[in-house]
C-alpha cells in the first residue's frame, strides 16, 4: 500500500456547519492561500525568508499531486492528462514527494 492509499485527509475544506448559509462566504483556492500566507507573514516577525516560491509550491503542489492520483484511481496516465503535466515529470514528482 503506498502513501495514496493510506492519506484521508481530504475533509479540510469542509466548512463548519454551524455557520448559517446567508453567512457563509465563498471560499476559493487563492483566497485561502491569501490568508495561509497573511498567517505566515505574521508568525516571521523580522526572520529572513527566502525561497518561499518554493515553499509555497510544494505546499500545494504535493497534496495535488496526491488528490489526482486518488480521483483517478492511481492511474499515472489519466492524472498526468488531467494535471496537464508529462508522465514522466508526473512520475518525477511522485518520488519528490515520497508518493511511489
Amino acid at each position: 500500500m503506498n502513501k495514496l492509499e493510506e492519506s484521508s485527509t481530504i475533509s479540510n475544506f469542509q466548512l463548519a456547519d454551524n455557520i448559517e448559509p446567508f453567512a457563509q462566504q465563498e471560499s476559493t483556492l487563492r483566497s485561502e492561500v491569501e490568508k495561509a500566507l497573511r498567517r505566515y507573514f505574521q508568525h516571521i516577525d523580522d526572520e529572513p525568508v527566502t525561497d518561499l516560491h518554493q515553499m509555497v509550491m510544494s505546499e500545494v503542489e504535493a497534496p495535488l499531486i496526491e488528490a489526482v492520483m486518488r480521483y483517478t484511481g492511481n492511474n499515472q496516465s489519466k492524472a498526468s492528462i488531467m494535471l496537464g503535466i508529462n508522465r514522466g515529470t508526473l512520475r518525477t514528482k511522485l518520488k519528490h514527494y515520497g508518493l511511489l
